[in-house]
């Protein structure tokens, strides 16, 4: 049986409702029991609402923690909106040729950590509608020490979502690639991970998939903290981690889709700026 594309969006919307709400539980709790079992301050998730200059357009809640134990900084944002884009960035957005409206909803994540050996995780996943529609996302993991098992253990867990949806892992691993590639500096970003865009056919399945990542995201996410939140560090390799986020945010700035996107469709700046780290460093 065909569903309505308004009940499509109201799935997908309520399923970025939902993750938002478990991210922010997971991660809370990580928080909650390393401060509590080390006899540290507890911080706490705060959250935020915004609405577009045109409240019947949508708007979004994200949720923000700075300065814990675990986190220095982690943004979880879900938004739905609607509108129409602007004529000079129209053109880079599929079917938009003869009609400006969208609809999107989406979710994004981005984690850094406090301890150096922690790699930054990054995670969204999105619907959008012009007068065609189709679903994105991904995620990678951008280490500032280099580990080979934490980038086997990744690869190896998106790999096996992709395999299980029938979806071309090696594909996505290389947009990934592709797509995180800092072009001045001539480096990726990080491990990598996964990047696809333009799902179109097939809703149900595609919807399933874009499911299976999230989850997946919430259980490499978890793995890795728990594996590592007990090592301990030096000041060298803090000021290497900070170096790393300078690049991060060269990246986020110059070339990051997501942040031209909410630029270009009237988003809540903090909510767009969130990616980028409390701090950073620069050679």
């Amino acid at each position: 049986m065909k569903i309505s594309q308004e009940m499509e969006k109201k799935l997908a919307s309520q399923w970025f409702t939902y993750l938002q709400r478990k991210i922010l539980e997971e991660f809370q709790n990580l928080e909650l029991e390393f401060s509590k079992k080390n006899r540290l301050k507890v911080r706490y998730f705060r959250k935020n609402i915004w609405r577009k200059d045109n409240p019947q357009d949508g708007g979004g809640q994200y949720y923000i923690l700075k300065n814990g134990q675990i986190f220095d900084q982690v943004g979880i944002n879900h938004s739905t909106v609607q509108g129409k884009f602007q004529k000079n960035y129209k053109s880079s957005i599929p079917g938009t040729k003869k009609n400006q409206s969208y609809w999107a909803s989406g979710i994004s994540v981005v984690a850094h950590m406090k301890n150096p050996n922690i790699p930054a995780i990054h995670f969204n996943t999105r619907f959008v509608i012009t007068s065609k529609r189709w679903f994105g996302g991904g995620m990678d993991v951008t280490p500032s020490k280099k580990d080979l098992n934490e980038k086997k253990f990744v690869h190896k867990n998106l790999k096996f979502v992709c395999n299980n949806n029938k979806k071309n892992y090696k594909n996505y691993k290389k947009w990934c690639d592709e797509y995180f590639y800092i072009k001045h500096l001539k480096e990726t970003r990080g491990i990598g991970g996964i990047f696809f865009d333009y799902l179109y056919k097939d809703w149900e399945k595609n919807f399933k998939f874009i499911r299976d990542v999230g989850i997946c995201f919430v259980d490499i996410a978890k793995t890795i903290v728990e594996k590592k939140k007990f090592l301990r560090w030096t000041q060298k390799q803090k000021d290497d981690q900070l170096i790393k986020r300078g690049r991060y945010v060269e990246f986020n700035l110059l070339y990051d889709r997501g942040t031209k996107f909410g630029l270009n469709t009237g988003g809540n700046i903090d909510a767009i700026f969130m990616s980028l780290p409390p701090n950073a460093k620069w050679k």
